[in-house]
């Protein structure tokens, strides 16, 4: 008789649990998000086209980022914007506004980073491309992102 209570009462305990904490890697909308992977597409197409390469440091013990957009070999100076998006969790994103210097060079400030894998998009303000790729700081403070060559 006490096997069955154990069942019901581990049951309801895994409902609760469920119900309070939902699940953060689900995407609700999933037409609108495929939408969003047509657009994220272009924006990638943007970047190959413009030859765009971006190269950085991070400093953990100085808690700074600093890096260096190219297009065909020629600084950018324009600011651009950097997500280091959580692998699971959104609420630890991190959107950082890029400022580079009259080299071309952008020193970004950072909070302690988790030591996990995260995405980096590199887009300019306006949207229009975008680089991306997964990055780990526990195995190398180096981040290079490429735009893919032309087909």
């Amino acid at each position: 008789m006490l096997g069955p209570a154990a069942v019901i009462l581990a049951t309801a305990v895994t409902v609760g649990l469920a119900i309070r904490q939902p699940d953060a890697v689900v995407v609700d909308d999933y037409y609108k998000r495929g939408k969003a992977i047509n657009q994220d597409l272009r924006r990638d197409r943007a970047a190959t086209a413009l030859n765009l390469a971006f190269t950085a440091r991070h400093d953990a013990k100085a808690g700074v980022l600093e890096g260096r957009l190219e297009s065909f070999g020629r600084p950018m100076r324009a600011p651009f914007r950097i997500l280091l998006a959580h692998p699971t969790l959104p609420r630890k994103d991190l959107m950082l506004d890029a400022r580079p210097d009259a080299h071309g060079v952008a020193a970004i400030r950072l909070p302690a980073l988790e030591m996990t894998h995260w995405r980096v998009v590199v887009e300019d303000e306006g949207r229009a491309w975008r680089l991306a790729r997964a990055w780990s700081p526990a195995s190398t403070d180096k981040l290079e992102i490429v735009a893919d060559p032309e087909p």
